[in-house]
């Protein structure tokens, strides 16, 4: 997918338009930042329609997924991804996996901690993303060192956009000193 992203860059008709990489330490992922356009997004498709901004679209989404605010679950627009729709963000959460649990979709994650102690501090970061957010993910600490993460949306029993955003803000987490 890396070589993919550098090719369509390299392949920019446009020499005024100045892009600019930003590398996430934690996940090795790159955010891309087009001056001049307002355009900020993980993935970026070159079009010959005039009708985009500066012949850039984005592929999935304008902006990153951590940069979004999640809605309220009780909003009657809320609706569950389609396991396509979903595949398609997953990119967009590197390290989460997608698991069909006896037919609801969740996003899972599991990392190791230094100690029990540990695992307790990254729930708590876990939590205050989770509180400001408003959207509340399954947590587990099984053994005395591994942590272990589903979201899901409860209400609509199934995923939606909101369990991408937390996730992705989870990803964003300075946790690396509580992981082992």
């Amino acid at each position: 997918m890396i070589r993919t992203f550098q090719a369509r860059l390299a392949t920019l008709s446009n020499p005024s338009i100045s892009l600019s990489r930003t590398f996430c330490r934690n996940h090795g992922s790159s955010i891309t930042h087009v001056a001049g356009t307002g355009v900020m997004c993980s993935h970026l498709a070159v079009s010959t329609n005039t009708t985009t901004r500066n012949r850039i679209r984005t592929l999935w989404s304008d902006a990153v997924l951590s940069t979004k605010k999640c809605v309220p679950c009780n909003t009657k627009d809320l609706r569950t991804l389609t396991e396509e729709a979903a595949n398609q963000l997953m990119p967009q959460v590197s390290g989460w996996d997608l698991v069909n649990d006896g037919g609801t979709l969740k996003l899972h994650r599991s990392w190791k901690v230094k100690t029990f102690t540990k695992g307790l501090e990254f729930f708590q970061e876990v939590a205050n993303v989770a509180e400001a957010e408003g959207h509340h993910p399954d947590l587990h600490l099984v053994g005395w060192n591994n942590v272990k993460i589903d979201i899901w949306t409860h209400s609509v029993g199934g995923l939606t956009e909101n369990d991408f955003i937390l996730a992705a803000k989870v990803n964003g987490l300075d946790v690396q000193h509580l992981l082992s």
